[in-house]
């Protein structure tokens, strides 16, 4: 566990709102919050020039940001974003889960997006220096966090095809309670046959707004086949599983094998999720295996029972069980449907830790308040 970095939050200067949540509307909307349409009362924000470099590091109320049509983002994209929680333990403590991965990942996005890598410290304190302020909204029940979104983007006035001179790096904030609304069950999921999600050389492995954008029809598609995520196969061979539209996919073989798809292409994203629980399986003993895997195998698999589970993995949904792969000419049940044992153990193991039920051998948490 990592005790509070001091001097990185002390860096951002406070300015309170004026004007917020009463107490009893908060309790309201934390007594059933849903994903990502609630927010706290500020936010943490940073500005970059190419002069100045990073500065005027603040925490002030959440409200709508002032911009000019021609800013940058608007017209080239040039923006990218983060994903992690705060978690309110038993002993009303709150901390948060390889914050330190989040911001290396977000550096390694900036640069393929040409944008200014932010600091460690200037990732931590915008995040801790937010959590402190509005410590209040983090939720205590079953399933709930605070769920925080870093996002930088260029912030200039131009219209020019070339990188951004001024960006803003901000930090909203949202109390969540489970990301799919039903619950933890297994969901469907359709294979997208003829959408990719990034291509080799691409900004796959980048977190950017536009490879959401891109998975937007294929995911339309796939609620109109009754499924709740799409797959995207490689765009090389179209033959490969990758990953969700927002969450990396492991396949669980009946003799224990685990496999999940590697990321050597460029074309998938890193996720801590994935990364924690490649280290959880290893420790437990499973062979795990980094490697291409053909959707036809996989199909294979599901009819003759070598395949016993499936399940993706994110920061928002923690670790789903898949309980139907469907797509053009096919539409299989995983195992028996149900939320698959291996799955759930390794749920439960990864969220122990996150809400102090269970011994951070590895360090991963960090106290933010």
């Amino acid at each position: 566990m990592s005790t509070i970095s001091t001097d990185a939050a002390t860096q951002f200067t406070i300015h309170r709102t004026s004007t917020p949540v009463p107490e009893a509307e908060r309790a309201a909307l934390l007594a059933a919050p849903r994903f990502g349409t609630v927010f706290t009362d500020h936010m943490a924000r940073v500005s970059w020039t190419s002069a100045g470099g990073w500065q005027d590091r603040r925490v002030e109320p959440y409200g709508p940001l002032q911009m000019d049509p021609a800013a940058a983002v608007l017209h080239y994209g040039q923006e990218i974003f983060e994903g992690l929680k705060a978690y309110r333990h038993a002993d009303g403590s709150i901390w948060s889960f390889r914050p330190e991965a989040n911001a290396a990942r977000l550096r390694r996005s900036a640069r393929r997006l040409a944008l200014p890598e932010l600091s460690d410290d200037d990732f931590l304190g915008s995040i801790e220096s937010l959590v402190r302020e509005d410590a209040a909204w983090v939720p205590d029940f079953e399933e709930s966090s605070l769920y925080l979104r870093p996002f930088m983007f260029a912030s200039e006035t131009f219209l020019g095809v070339r990188s951004a001179l001024e960006v803003e790096y901000l930090v909203i904030a949202s109390p969540v309670g489970p990301y799919f609304a039903s619950g933890v069950k297994p969901v469907s999921i359709w294979v997208a046959t003829d959408f990719h999600r990034a291509g080799p050389g691409g900004t796959g492995a980048a977190k950017c707004g536009g490879n959401y954008a891109a998975s937007l029809l294929p995911q339309q598609v796939a609620y109109d086949h009754g499924c709740e995520q799409v797959c995207f196969l490689d765009s090389a061979t179209g033959q490969n599983l990758e990953e969700l539209g927002g969450m990396n996919v492991f396949v669980v073989f009946a003799d224990g094998r685990i496999a999940t798809p590697e990321q050597t292409s460029g074309t998938i994203l890193e996720g801590i999720t994935r990364s924690s629980v490649l280290t959880l399986l290893a420790e437990g003993g499973r062979t795990v295996e980094e490697r291409t895997i053909p959707l036809a195998e996989v199909q294979a698999g599901l009819v003759d029972g070598s395949i016993s589970e499936v399940f993706a993995c994110g920061t928002a949904a923690v670790l789903t069980p898949i309980g139907r792969l469907a797509g053009e000419g096919f539409d299989l049940t995983v195992g028996d449907g149900s939320a698959g044992a291996v799955t759930m153990a390794l749920r439960t193991q990864l969220t122990d830790i996150q809400y102090g039920r269970a011994a951070d051998r590895h360090g991963w948490m960090r106290r933010l308040v």
